[in-house]
């Protein structure tokens, strides 16, 4: 099953699958036997991030499936991202090393600056001061950056990579770096086709990683109305011609236009679901109408963080 997921080439020569398994919002108590699902099922790429709190036990589930036979630690691609709170250049390595603990692991496929803006050191992971506001840090991400570099060559991660960076970001950071990221992972689906920005990572060899690929719907501030991708009549027509779901073209329109994509799920029939996606293609009239939904809608504006100087989407940037 797995062999059936196209591998892309990084620009460092080395290769991701296109498809992967993403673990936000996955419960402690849920991920281990999603993951667990998704390797029987022919997932190689798990995406996984310090913040979601649930990294041992995607960890225990790549344990076991690898002390079982299924896999070998080398037939997976596992991705981590470091947090906004460690990104003071003298936290770095410690991150990292609590992340591999974490998932069990001598070393990550790709680590990732989960997002530019740098959060107060120190304490809590979500800092914040008497009124709920989160406290920021002024660490510049390409120090950290520089931080991440050493890394690769100790073999600690085989890649380096970005999360949530604008272009300018990206430019800023290619301007410094020594070891070029070879993803940005961000948001990306019908409501935000992220065109400019995937236009302008790629023109660099940099690849984009689409989260949220179905909408999110589960996300935690969701609101009553707020648009629901997966109820899009549009996409459902699509999805009618074709005879899939709703869900299953939103990953193919990912996976048809180059990007490498993340679903989310805990459910094994939706993993499987979201797996099969390989033996149909969107036409190229269907992605271009698909393209036309975009209205710059972000489920994930990390309103949190509104007035770091580092905010990568206050200014209407791409």
């Amino acid at each position: 099953m797995a062999a059936k997921v196209p591998l892309l080439k990084l620009n460092n020569g080395k290769t991701i699958p296109q498809l992967g398994l993403g673990t936000w919002k996955s419960r402690p108590n849920e991920v281990t036997q999603a993951v667990k699902d998704a390797i029987d099922i022919g997932y190689r790429h798990i995406d996984c991030a310090f913040v979601y709190g649930n990294e041992k036990e995607v960890g225990k589930a790549i344990t076991q499936k690898i002390a079982d036979g299924t896999v070998k630690r080398d037939d997976l691609f596992i991705t981590s991202k470091l947090w906004n709170t460690f990104h003071r250049p003298d936290l770095v390595r410690g991150a990292l090393k609590q992340t591999l603990k974490n998932l069990n692991l001598q070393y990550l496929d790709l680590y990732l600056i989960h997002c530019p803006q740098a959060y107060k050191e120190d304490g809590s992971i979500f800092p914040e001061n008497e009124s709920g506001k989160i406290i920021f840090s002024d660490v510049d991400y390409v120090d950290t950056w520089k931080a991440m570099e050493p890394l690769v060559g100790e073999g600690l991660v085989k890649s380096l990579g970005i999360s949530n960076f604008n272009s300018k970001q990206v430019k800023r950071l290619l301007e410094h770096a020594t070891v070029k990221p070879v993803v940005n992972q961000v948001e990306c689906h019908p409501y935000l086709t992220q065109v400019r920005l995937k236009e302008f990572c790629e023109s660099h060899g940099i690849l984009i990683t689409a989260y949220s690929p179905l909408g999110s719907p589960d996300r935690p501030w969701a609101q009553p109305g707020d648009p629901h991708l997966l109820d899009d009549p549009k996409l459902k027509a699509i999805a009618d011609k074709i005879g899939k779901t709703v869900a299953q073209v939103l990953i193919r329109y990912q996976i048809d236009r180059g990007n490498i994509v993340i679903p989310k799920s805990v459910a094994k029939s939706r993993i499987a679901s979201n797996f099969d996606v390989f033996d149909f293609k969107l036409s190229a009239e269907d992605i271009k109408l698909i393209n036309s939904f975009n209205c710059n809608e972000r489920f994930m504006p990390m309103k949190t963080s509104l007035g770091h100087k580092y905010h990568p989407f206050e200014n209407d940037e791409f």
